[in-house]
């Protein structure tokens, strides 16, 4: 009489995602945290390198960067502000993104789980004079996953150069160029002027604290939700 096979118990089951998924989180994990002291190493290279071209142009202009410890930075490009920011924690790709349809994640549904470096961008003025309201905007995103593959998530050129996770494995120069891109895609989004209608009244508490501190908010797109522009980020 053959033996029928019995269904694994709950801690076979616990021990299995253990050695599988909990494992592979930690790589993700590790990995990221590698990524994001290469970040740094290379926003020091181009903060460096754009400052000593700048100043010999036009001594107003400054470019810096900023170490805000293991999980934030910042590089400063004359009136805009680019902060990275590195998440602790390991995400699933959603499940409607089109890398799922992709043989890459379909041979392995573990590759499409990320660590992730947000980019915001903000104004350098918004800092300087302490407008806590100001706007800023999620530039860009970049996921890595346990094979050191990556894609990019951002706005225009950035949600297309970036995109084959597959081909993009994680190297010096490829991160540099992501990065570059990034710089570029701040210095051409300008600051739009908000329709007259949304500014044309102030409270007396906001006028009596002009001087001292704006309370109107500044921001690149005010008025305008990141998700509504035309070019959203694939």
């Amino acid at each position: 009489m053959s033996k029928q096979k019995t269904a694994p118990d709950a801690r076979d089951l616990i021990l299995g995602l253990l050695r599988t998924k909990s494992c592979m989180k930690q790589d993700v994990y590790r990995n990221t945290t590698h990524l994001f002291e290469l970040v740094k190493e290379l926003l020091q290279e181009i903060a460096a390198d754009l400052e000593t071209q700048v100043k010999a142009h036009d001594e107003r202009l400054a470019v810096a960067f900023t170490d805000k410890g293991a999980t934030a930075c910042e590089l400063r490009v004359a009136g805009d502000v680019i902060i990275f920011h590195m998440h602790t924690n390991v995400f699933k790709l959603d499940q409607s993104h089109s890398l799922w349809k992709a043989s890459y994640l379909e041979e392995d549904d573990l590759r499409g789980y990320f660590g992730v470096v947000n980019m915001y961008n903000f104004l350098s003025d918004s800092f300087k004079y302490n407008r806590e309201r100001d706007l800023g905007y999620l530039v860009a995103r970049l996921f890595l996953n346990r094979d050191n593959k990556f894609f990019v998530q951002g706005k225009r050129q950035l949600g297309f150069l970036y995109d084959d996770l597959e081909a993009n494995v994680l190297e010096r120069s490829r991160i540099k160029e992501v990065l570059l891109s990034v710089v570029l895609y701040v210095l051409e989004f300008d600051l739009l002027a908000p329709p007259y209608d949304q500014v044309n009244q102030v409270t007396v508490s906001e006028m009596n604290e002009l001087n001292a501190n704006l309370t109107i908010s500044t921001g690149k797109r005010l008025g305008f939700r990141f998700q509504s522009d035309l070019d959203d980020p694939t």
